[in-house]
């Protein structure tokens, strides 16, 4: 059912050149993961947000970030209830399946800081007292990776919560042009998309992302992976364990959104960069010269040995 809807949305042309983060976004899902989605104003991010939680009927909610923004107004905050004489906690934006934080770099940290729990626990706490998040759940941060004045970078801990970091970029020439051509087409085929799915169905994929097969070789290969990260001459930080549980997750997500019961090495390689790109710190002398943490990525997968099948 879940494998479907990913189909339809891919070939429904609503999202013009964003399968690959379209894919990826539903992976995390299905992976138990959150996303931090990268690119300039006006590429689709939460055009593709609200087809995936329309498409799989599921509640979807979107939180404009900026700096005077408080925990409480994510959150949620008690009400005095005059009929009753008794505080009522009323529930925040962040209790959704698919949370969209528009620019969270625009927030204060103090505000960033209460997604943690959330995102982590999976739950709230508010006046000692905790609220359990619904299931499935999912946040999706936006920033603007060229805007440098009024915003509050994510230090390297916060951003270590998020399973993905997603760059989407422009389209192609081709693409722009028939975006052009059926935009109209595109903003009402998105807002009319019907619930092709139930929250049961997503719940169901993900218990069945967990029991997919992964071979001894497999956890070798994620191994040697985050370990070259930490070795290799350009990184300053490298990977954590969490990076390693990162890749299995969201390898044996994209297994089965591909139809299969097992996780291969393309697997791995393909969920590699983005999962390991916001979590390695390059050295400033090898940063100057223009090393990226893609660039290292792709030497890494370039030099450990693909296990064989």
């Amino acid at each position: 059912m879940v494998r479907g809807v990913v189909e339809n949305l891919i070939s429904n042309g609503l999202l013009i050149e964003k399968e690959y983060e379209l894919k990826l976004i539903v992976s995390s899902l299905l992976a138990r993961g959150h996303v931090l989605l990268e690119g300039v104003p006006g590429v689709a991010k939460t055009s593709m947000a609200k087809a995936i939680a329309k498409a799989f009927g599921l509640e979807f909610k979107r939180i404009q970030m900026t700096p005077d923004l408080l925990p409480m107004d994510i959150i949620g905050f008690y009400v005095y209830d005059s009929s009753t004489g008794e505080f009522r906690f009323r529930k925040g934006p962040i209790f959704t399946n698919i949370l969209l934080v528009d620019e969270i770099n625009r927030a204060s940290p103090r505000t960033q800081s209460a997604l943690l729990e959330a995102m982590q626990e999976r739950q709230v706490t508010v006046e000692g007292v905790t609220y359990k998040l619904d299931e499935p759940f999912i946040v999706i941060a936006t920033q603007n990776p060229i805007e440098m004045e009024g915003v509050f970078p994510l230090p390297e801990a916060q951003l270590d919560r998020f399973l993905v970091r997603i760059f989407t970029g422009y389209p192609s020439t081709k693409g722009f042009k028939e975006l052009l051509k059926k935009i109209d087409e595109i903003e009402r085929g998105i807002e009319a998309i019907k619930p092709m799915a139930t929250k049961e169905d997503v719940l169901e994929a993900i218990k069945a992302v967990e029991s997919i097969r992964v071979d001894d070789s497999i956890y070798d290969y994620i191994v040697a992976i985050v370990e070259a990260t930490r070795k290799h001459p350009a990184v300053r930080l490298g990977a954590s364990p969490r990076a390693g549980i990162a890749i299995l997750r969201l390898s044996k997500a994209w297994a089965y959104l591909e139809g299969r019961n097992y996780v291969i090495p393309d697997d791995v390689k393909t969920v590699a960069l983005p999962v390991l790109n916001h979590r390695i710190i390059i050295r400033p002398e090898y940063e100057v010269e223009g090393t990226s943490p893609q660039r290292v990525i792709d030497d890494i997968l370039k030099s450990v040995s693909v296990p064989k099948p």
